[in-house]
Order: C-alpha cells, then sequence, then structure tokens
C-alpha cells in the first residue's frame, strides 16, 4: 500500500486541530483503561490511603450519572474544542426554535463510529448549543458501564454527559421547570457496526423505549440527523452472517460495547490511522410535535408523531 504523507508545511491551525481531535480520539478509546490502571496503581502503592477515600466518594456519588451529571461549563468551554469544532467541521443547523418551559429528547441518527457530531454539538459549547437554544441544557446518554469506571467518569460528566439507564431519562424529562434536551443516541453501539462511507443502515424498529417516556412524562421529541457522521472512518466489510459481525455481535452483547475494526488516517499521513479524515458534519435539528387521538370507545387513545 501506497502511504501518502502530509506535507511539512501545514499552517498551525491545521495542526492545533489534529492535536484536538488526537486528544478526544484517546480520550474515547484509551483514556477510561488508562484512569482504571491508575486507580490500580495508586490502591498498591503508598499512597493507598487516597484509593479508600475515592472509593468512598464513588459510593457517596453513585447516583449524580443518573441524576443529571455533574457538568463543567469551564471545561465545555475550553478553546481545545474549537479546533476539535473546526478539524472538520463541525455544524449544529437549527430549523426551529424551542420552548424553554418543556423538556426534550434530541433523536440522534446516525450513531457513527466515536459519535463526533453528538461530541461536538452537545458535550462542548464549540458549535454554540446554548446560543442557538437559549434556556435549553443538553445531556448526551452513554452506556452505564463507564460511569463504573474510576476518574473516567468524573471527566465524562463534566462534559455534560449522564447514564443512558431509563431512571436517568426519567430525571432529565420530569425535571418541573423544563429546558432539559436529552441525546439519545437512538441506534446505539449495534449501529456503529454499519458505519462506513456511502452508507446508512439506521436501528429504529426495535428502539421505542425511549418514545414511551416521552410520553410519560409530556416531553418533546425532536428529530435530529447528523449528516456526514458516516464518512469519518473507513470500516472492515462486516455483512450480517459473517465470522466477523458474529463476533462483534456476541461481544456487544457479552460487554454492551460495539467494537467497529475502523480505520481512518494518521497523524503525519493520510493513508491509515486512527484520526477522523477531514469530512464537514452538519447536524440538524427538525421540528416536531405530538397528536393525541382518542380511541373508538372512550379508551386511552393512542399518539401519534408527526414532523
Amino acid at each position: 500500500m501506497k502511504i501518502l504523507f502530509a506535507p511539512l508545511n501545514i499552517p498551525l491551525r491545521r495542526r492545533l486541530q489534529t492535536a484536538a481531535v488526537l486528544q478526544w480520539v484517546f480520550s474515547f478509546l484509551a483514556l477510561a483503561q488508562c484512569c482504571l490502571a491508575g486507580y490500580v496503581l495508586l490502591c498498591v502503592s503508598d499512597w493507598w490511603v487516597l484509593a479508600a477515600l475515592y472509593a468512598g466518594w464513588l459510593y457517596l456519588d453513585r447516583d449524580t450519572p443518573t441524576s443529571g451529571g455533574r457538568r463543567s461549563e469551564w471545561l465545555r468551554n475550553w478553546s481545545i474544542w474549537k479546533h476539535f469544532r473546526d478539524y472538520f467541521p463541525v455544524n449544529l443547523i437549527k430549523t426551529v426554535d424551542l420552548d424553554p418551559g418543556s423538556n426534550y429528547i434530541f433523536g440522534f441518527h446516525p450513531h457513527g463510529v466515536l459519535v463526533a457530531g453528538g461530541f461536538g454539538n452537545f458535550c462542548t459549547e464549540a458549535s454554540g448549543f446554548t446560543s442557538l437554544f437559549p434556556g435549553m441544557t443538553p445531556y448526551l446518554l452513554m452506556l452505564p458501564f463507564w460511569f463504573r469506571v474510576p476518574f473516567f467518569r468524573d471527566y465524562i460528566m463534566c462534559g455534560g454527559l449522564v447514564s443512558s439507564e431509563k431512571a436517568s431519562l426519567s430525571y432529565l424529562l420530569s425535571a418541573p421547570r423544563g429546558g432539559n434536551v436529552a441525546v439519545v443516541a437512538i441506534g446505539g453501539a449495534p449501529e456503529a457496526l454499519d458505519a462506513r462511507p456511502g452508507a446508512l443502515t439506521l436501528q429504529v424498529l426495535h428502539r421505542k423505549g425511549f418514545i414511551k417516556l416521552a410520553l410519560k412524562h409530556g416531553a418533546q421529541l425532536v428529530p435530529v440527523f447528523s449528516f456526514g457522521e458516516n464518512e469519518l472512518f473507513d470500516q472492515m466489510t462486516n455483512p450480517a452472517g459473517s465470522p466477523l459481525r458474529w463476533l462483534q455481535d456476541h461481544l456487544q452483547r457479552l460487554m454492551g460495547v460495539a467494537l467497529p475494526m475502523f480505520t481512518g488516517r494518521g497523524v503525519f499521513q493520510y493513508s491509515f490511522g486512527l484520526l477522523p479524515y477531514r469530512e464537514p458534519i452538519h447536524t440538524v435539528a427538525r421540528s416536531s410535535h405530538w397528536q393525541q387521538r382518542t380511541g373508538r370507545k372512550g379508551g386511552e387513545g393512542s399518539v401519534g408523531f408527526e414532523q
């Protein structure tokens, strides 16, 4: 395979963008493992008392990921996220004004390999979420497993990530003053296994639990589509029934996380690596509303969803 190297005279802003995305990829793929290893080393060192104190903190703080998390506007406004945004670039497009007195579910598609659009738009202020939707607070839902990893859990909660458990979503949607936006990657981890350039396979039919919770709490549904999300990485061919897909499906059911075999570009060359390609991401939030329908015999009726 011929390797296409990056030129040496790249502007500084481009190098800063690459560095910003590199640290994000590291955080996504390896930071949790490093945090866990660091905690284990702390436990067996002379500083084990600190590990014990942190274990006590974990117990006392165990409900925070399902109770709105612990966001940090300081972290969400780091300048590094602007470089992250400009790398692709990432854009958030609003097509409707939302009433901050209501709570919302943003149904996000597609998941993509690493959810770059979801992170850039809803876990940082790089794309100006609070300016586009004043009075609204976004929360990106993430698998509960990651909130059990020492130190890593505290870092991701600073960005506004919360657990994807039912109790967590109910907490956000039941806020009496409104203004909460729960961003749900509807396809979940399985959708990542079909994320590749030029393809769009969505997991929808068996993903209806969030709709039931929206009805229960009177929340509004807003469909969100992230154009370009699947163009960021190539992925090994894994059609249904293939040995690779069989292994990926079984590991996903066992661990709860998908393991897509993907490749992108490198830091100093464009032929292979773990960095995403520089492809634009346009995340569009559309308008929607519920329509109550009355049953024929005076029952509870049904609720329809219109766009």
